[in-house]
């Protein structure tokens, strides 16, 4: 693998040219944490051709290789998994617990010491220089310390909220353990790194879980900002407050003053539309009209006849309600998923609805769907199946284990029901359609407030009324009517109406070109584009 990412380097160089500025986007986590950071990357690379663009993610991400060498970036892979599932339950035996530690604990030092050979093996050539940059999401906070090491900018690219906050304790144990640390921020001149920069995301950076790899492999001072010799701060070397860019929309999201200065809210990050088909003939069929086209493409190819059909087929009083978990599932919150078919089963059966539900391709889950298809009951009716789908319980369910853009497909739907995840909140509120949302974990319990706040959905649902991890009838029966008493709020005409009036709102707003405007103005090098 190495030396085939060498032979990738290279052949990205021009010696003509001379030596490249270099950009470089790391980004880990799901797929709603990684896909809006590399459209980021390629509306970067498209502007400035002269730069060289890398793009370092896990290579579980593989479908982007594609579409960014398409756009002349390197792409980097590296092997540790997009996430860990979790352990919410507190049941686990302690054996179980020292495991999951363990293993964690391996993978993030293998993760760090890729991060930290890919780095090399892009900066090897000349050290860092004006105009080179490194841009993370706060899943790759490594890349905020390799920075250091090859004293490049480091700029921070988020299409969420912060998804943590600081312990309580946090500032109490920083002024007590870092008293001059702490006098080093507070004192900052205005737009320098302060503390408003380390309570709002950075404090993560001074955990001690970093501070033997600082110190033993990078050859850093174990705490940033300070010395490596006498660890004090580096009262000469101030250093300007980092671009901080957030993927979401001033209108639904307001930047308060206790923000640090360099935060920059640039609107939603909305994916290339042909990178969002699991289908080619799909996303051939849309990115031939995605530019210059006065009539957008509505058709998706003949292979998902079946899909557009059952959208588009009104044997119900209103359109169908969507219902997807994204990564959910792969992140271990659905232990039962035939209990949570059963819900939905249960949804249709005491309802008019027609359900369209994205499996996100997790396995257990669509073998729970084929296991209910080839069921022969009263109660679950064998159904009709073909390729990326499955229709269940009388025609009225419709599985569907690829994926096509939100974009397409909320406009054709009533509702959305999901787990508050930043894009498909964020495509929900676009499409103007209202929400039913159930949070799982991190910045998810932020969105569900606020779409409740702002009026285009009920208040969240509790976890075991969408995903209930037994499938006895009690516990179907109250997870349905829970479910169901949601729909018909998310339905009423004000809920309609709300969400129709925010869908106006952030219309306008170009979240890419926004985030390419502050990098090209901030971070970018001045270098002008050859010509040929």
């Amino acid at each position: 693998m190495r030396e085939q990412r060498g032979t990738t380097m290279e052949s990205h160089g021009d010696s003509s040219e001379g030596r490249r500025p270099r950009a470089v986007f790391m980004a880990f986590g799901t797929k709603g944490d990684v896909f809006p950071v590399a459209a980021i990357a390629a509306a970067f690379a498209c502007d400035q051709q002269h730069y060289h663009v890398v793009f370092i993610t896990h290579s579980a991400h593989q479908s982007l290789s594609g579409n960014l060498s398409a756009k002349n970036i390197t792409y980097m892979p590296l092997s540790a998994p997009p996430v860990l599932p979790a352990h919410y339950h507190g049941d686990i035996s302690d054996v179980d617990k020292a495991s999951f530690s363990l293993r964690k604990e391996l993978i993030q030092t293998e993760n760090r010491q890729e991060c930290l050979s890919a780095l090399e093996e892009i900066f090897r050539d000349a050290p860092g220089t004006e105009g080179d940059f490194i841009a993370i999401n706060f899943f790759a906070l490594e890349g905020w310390h390799l920075a250091e090491l090859f004293q490049v900018q480091c700029v921070v690219t988020a299409p969420y909220v912060v998804p943590y906050s600081a312990p309580s304790s946090f500032e109490r144990r920083f002024k007590q353990d870092l008293p001059l640390l702490y006098k080093y921020f507070q004192d900052a001149p205005a737009n320098m790194v302060s503390w408003k920069d380390v309570i709002h995301w950075m404090w993560p950076l001074f955990m001690e879980n970093w501070g033997l790899w600082r110190s033993n492999t990078l050859n850093l001072s174990p705490l940033p900002f300070t010395d490596p010799v006498t660890n004090l701060p580096l009262w000469h070397m101030r250093t300007q407050s980092p671009v901080l860019l957030y993927g979401f929309s001033k209108e639904i999201v307001e930047c308060p003053g206790y923000w640090p200065p360099n935060a920059h809210i640039c609107g939603f990050w909305f994916l290339p539309m042909e990178w969002q088909f699991s289908c080619n003939k799909c996303a051939e069929k849309f990115s031939l009209h995605s530019y210059g086209s006065l009539t957008p493409v509505k058709e998706l190819c003949p292979i998902h006849a079946d899909l557009q059909h059952f959208l588009r087929e009104r044997s119900t009083l209103c359109l169908p309600i969507f219902v997807g978990l994204s990564s959910i599932g792969s992140m271990g919150f659905l232990r039962n998923p035939r209990a949570f078919l059963m819900v939905l089963g249960a949804v249709i059966e005491t309802t008019n609805y027609k359900i369209i539900f994205f499996s996100s391709g997790y396995k257990p889950l669509d073998t729970a769907i084929q296991s209910i298809a080839s069921a022969s009951s009263t109660a679950l009716k064998p159904c009709t199946s073909c390729g990326d789908s499955t229709i269940l319980f009388n025609g009225r369910l419709f599985c569907f284990s690829g994926s096509v853009p939100y974009s397409w497909i909320f406009p054709q739907c009533a509702v959305a029901v999901h787990h508050a995840g930043s894009g498909t909140t964020a495509a929900a509120l676009h499409a103007g359609i209202p929400q039913v949302v159930c949070p799982y974990l991190l910045d998810q319990f932020y969105w569900a407030e606020k779409l409740c706040w702002l009026e285009v959905a009920p208040e969240p649902l509790q976890r075991q009324h969408v995903t209930p991890d037994s499938d006895d009838s009690a516990s179907i029966v109250e997870a349905a009517e829970a479910l169901s008493r949601a729909i018909r709020l998310a339905l009423t005409p004000e809920m309609k109406e709300q969400a129709a009036k925010i869908a106006e709102r952030v219309s306008s707003e170009d979240g890419i070109g926004e985030a390419l405007k502050v990098l090209k103005e901030k971070v970018a090098s001045p270098f002008k584009r050859r010509k040929d």
